[in-house]
C-alpha cells in the first residue's frame, strides 16, 4: 500500500489542470478545470446556453469540447447537470471532463505495483481457430515483446500505440506503465488468435480522461467492427450516474461489440464508470473463491475472475530501486504478476473472443454462453463466476 493522500498530491502536481470535486461528502472524483464535453447533436443548444462563459470550442473527433473561462469560475459539474436536466431523464448529453484510471491503482483505492516473475509460456491454441477475431483494448499502449511482436496487427500500430515508460525522466517506470502490455497478454493467454486493437488513452501513470476515451472509441468505429472491447480503466463521476456523453459512444459502437469494464478498486458498491452501464460486462476480482479486498461490488456487477496476483507478459525494464533480500523488486524481464480488476476484465474478455474465434460463434452469443446464470455458479454482488 502507497499513502493516498500523497497519490493524490501527486496526481494534482503532475495534472495542473485537475481538480478534486466531492459534491457529496465522502464521494470524491476529480475533472478536469473549465471543461465540458458535449455529445456533437446536442452541441448547437448547448453553446447558445453557455456563450457567456466559454472561451474556446473544439471538435475533437466525435465529442465537443466547451473550454470555459477561468475567470467566469463556472462549477462544470454544476453547470453539466443544470444543462442536461436536473430530473431522472437527461434531455442533453452533457459532462464534465473526468479523469479515468487504470485499475490496480486508484487515488483511494488500494495501490499495487507489477512485480517482476520467471517466464510465462506463450499462448498457443489447441486447433486452429474458426474466425478472426478483434479485441480493442483501450490503456496505457502495447510495447514489443516476444508474445505478439511478429504479428501484422502490432506492426500496424507499433508506434503509434507505444507505451511510455518513464514520462517524468526520473529512471524509474511509471506507477502504471506496463498496463496495456499486461493486459493484452490477459487477453491472449484466453484468445491466442485474437488480434489486439491497442489505442492509448491512459499515461504511463495510470491516468486519463474521459475526452481521451471518447476519442478512441470514434477512432474504433472508422477502423472496422470490433468483436470485444476491454476497458481495464474507469472512474466516479460527481452524481454517481453515468456520463451521457460516453454512454452515447459505447453505444454506438452496435450491439455486435461486447464491451467489458473493470469494476475498479475501491471496496465499496459506489457506482463504477462505465463498467456500471448496463450495456458493459462490469467485472470484479476474486483472490480464490472469495472477492479479492480491493475489489468493488453490488448490484451493478456482471462477472468475477480471478485478479490477484496474475501473471502475464510485460516490460524489459531495469529501474534504480537496489535489491532487497536478493530480490531486485524493479528489474523486469519481461514478465510480472500483478493485482487489481484491471487484470479480471481481459480474462473474461479473452474467454469470450476464444469462445467466438474456435466455435465461430458472434462475440454476443459467446458472451451470453460464458455469462449465463442459469448454468454458471454466481456469487451476490459479483455476478457469474468465471475462469476458476
Amino acid at each position: 500500500m502507497f499513502d493516498q493522500e500523497a497519490r493524490l498530491e501527486r496526481l494534482l502536481a503532475r495534472h495542473t489542470d485537475a481538480a478534486v470535486v466531492e459534491p457529496v461528502a465522502g464521494r470524491p472524483t476529480v475533472v478536469r478545470r473549465d471543461q465540458i464535453l458535449v455529445a456533437p447533436v446536442d452541441a448547437p443548444i448547448v453553446e447558445d446556453r453557455v456563450r457567456r462563459w466559454y472561451d474556446s470550442v473544439h471538435d475533437e473527433d466525435g465529442v465537443r469540447l466547451l473550454r470555459l473561462r477561468p475567470r467566469a469560475r463556472v462549477d462544470v459539474c454544476e453547470l453539466s447537470s443544470r444543462l442536461s436536466g436536473d430530473g431522472r431523464h437527461r434531455r442533453l448529453a452533457v459532462s464534465p471532463n473526468t479523469l479515468v484510471y487504470g485499475q490496480p491503482m486508484w487515488w483511494s483505492g488500494p495501490a499495487d505495483r507489477p512485480r517482476p516473475t520467471d517466464p510465462v509460456p506463450a499462448p498457443s491454441a489447441a486447433l486452429p481457430p474458426r474466425r478472426d477475431v478483434t479485441v480493442a483494448v483501450l490503456d496505457t499502449g502495447l510495447s514489443p515483446h516476444p508474445w505478439y511482436e511478429t504479428a501484422d496487427w502490432y506492426r500496424e500500430q507499433r508506434d503509434e500505440a507505444a507505451e511510455v515508460l518513464d514520462a517524468d525522466l526520473d529512471f524509474e517506470l511509471d506507477a502504471q506503465a506496463g498496463h496495456g502490455t499486461f493486459i493484452a497478454g490477459v487477453v491472449l493467454q484466453h484468445a491466442p488468435s485474437a488480434r489486439i486493437r491497442a489505442r492509448r488513452v491512459l499515461g504511463g501513470d495510470g491516468v486519463g480522461d474521459e475526452l481521451a476515451v471518447l476519442r478512441a472509441l470514434s477512432g474504433l468505429r472508422r477502423c472496422g467492427p470490433v468483436d470485444v472491447l476491454n476497458l481495464s480503466l474507469g472512474c466516479f463521476t460527481f452524481d454517481d450516474r453515468p456520463s451521457p456523453v460516453l454512454a452515447r459512444a459505447i453505444a454506438a459502437l452496435g450491439r455486435g461489440t461486447v464491451v467489458v469494464a473493470c469494476a475498479g478498486n475501491a471496496a465499496g458498491d459506489r457506482p463504477f464508470w462505465p463498467a456500471a452501464l448496463k450495456p458493459v460486462v462490469a467485472v470484479a476480482a476474486l483472490d480464490g473463491e472469495d472477492r479479492a479486498w480491493f475489489s468493488n461490488y453490488g448490484w451493478w456487477v456482471d462477472a468475477c475472475a480471478p485478479g490477484v496476483d496474475v501473471a502475464s507478459c510485460h516490460l524489459r525494464f531495469d529501474g534504480r530501486r537496489p535489491p532487497a533480500n536478493g530480490v531486485d523488486p524493479d528489474a523486469f524481464e519481461g514478465y510480472a504478476t500483478w493485482s487489481g480488476t484491471s487484470f479480471a476484465a481481459p480474462a473474461v474478455a479473452g474467454m469470450i473472443a476464444g469462445a467466438a474465434a474456435s466455435e465461430d460463434l458472434t462475440a454476443v452469443a459467446a458472451a451470453d454462453r460464458i455469462l449465463d446464470p442459469v448454468k454458471c455458479r454466481t456469487l451476490p454482488d459479483l455476478g457469474v463466476v468465471v475462469g476458476t
